[in-house]
């Protein structure tokens, strides 16, 4: 077994023969967010997929978004390192379950949160992130808007826009489900001067407690410019290493409960067998891939 500097000089190596990106999600190991090209949220990735001018595209993520990145740079060759790193919370609507729920609502326009298959993106309106949310749903007129899956991310949309009415499908993130009040409270105890950020997949209960509620982007730009020197993070634990290395004078703790299996399961061998033998290619069905594709670019054609 080759050590990881090995591991990585032949990633790289790899990745310039085949005119290769690799991007990475904030909750990917410590190893894989080191070696990225770009690491960021779901937002900060389907930009780059669109943008990039890179033949290949290793997706260290999830599944859900290694097919966003296929929808936005359909001429590019879209690896997975590990394509059995799925999203149990997109497995929790189908497309079919999705037709049903727009038949309950008549006329209803629907916002899909980005952690969703494409056949479901393609029943959708117009896709969102948990940094975009609330645009999206103002950006549309109608009401009432159907908001898939996630429950609590929907809730919190829902509260920082009363005026809209929002019709919630039952779905959940078991990490963040995972981070519960009384975690909040005894680290707060713990660290009395210590800033509370958590994520709007976390229940209202925990949402309540947070000093800030924002996506992973927004946590990145917090931990930079706020004063505070001790941070709580809200969110599934691999953010805690991020928001360290790139504010070496702040102390964050992590959420140790909060720990998504899925985003695991990436590794730095996986990625140079994928680099190698081009295993891991995510396809999309024809009859799937336009309207899906409408419903991300409309998302980031937004902002």
């Amino acid at each position: 077994m080759a050590d990881q500097s090995e591991l990585v000089a032949q990633i790289n190596k790899l990745k310039t023969q085949r005119n290769a990106i690799i991007l990475a999600h904030n909750y990917q190991l410590p190893e894989i967010q080191d070696m990225a090209d770009f690491l960021g949220d779901s937002l900060g990735l389907s930009r780059q997929a669109a943008a990039t001018d890179a033949e290949v595209i290793i997706f260290c993520g999830v599944h859900f978004m290694a097919e966003s990145a296929k929808l936005l740079a359909p001429d590019k060759t879209v690896l997975m390192p590990d394509v059995a790193a799925g999203c149990p919370m997109a497995d929790m609507i189908t497309a079919q379950q999705l037709r049903d729920f727009k038949a309950a609502h008549p006329g209803a326009p629907v916002v899909a949160y980005v952690n969703t298959t494409a056949a479901v993106k393609a029943e959708s309106d117009i896709c969102c992130t948990s940094s975009n949310a609330v645009a999206e749903v103002c950006s549309l007129p109608e009401e009432p808007i159907l908001f898939v899956p996630d429950v609590n991310l929907g809730e919190w949309t829902q509260e920082q826009v009363p005026e809209k009415k929002i019709v919630l499908y039952p779905g959940h993130c078991a990490p963040h489900l995972n981070i519960r009040p009384e975690i909040i409270q005894r680290l707060k105890q713990e660290h009395p001067d210590a800033a509370v950020i958590v994520h709007p997949e976390c229940v209202k209960e925990v949402r309540d407690m947070a000093d800030v509620v924002t996506s992973t982007g927004g946590m990145v730009r917090f931990a930079r410019e706020t004063d505070v020197a001790e941070i709580i993070v809200g969110t599934e634990k691999g953010m805690a290493y991020r928001l360290q290395k790139e504010n070496p004078d702040k102390t964050f703790y992590p959420i140790e409960q909060a720990l998504c299996p899925n985003m695991k399961k990436t590794t730095l061998p996986k990625v140079l067998n994928a680099l190698k033998n081009m295993t891991g290619e995510i396809n999309i069905p024809p009859d799937v891939v336009d309207k899906a594709r409408q419903s991300v670019e409309r998302m980031i054609e937004l902002g």
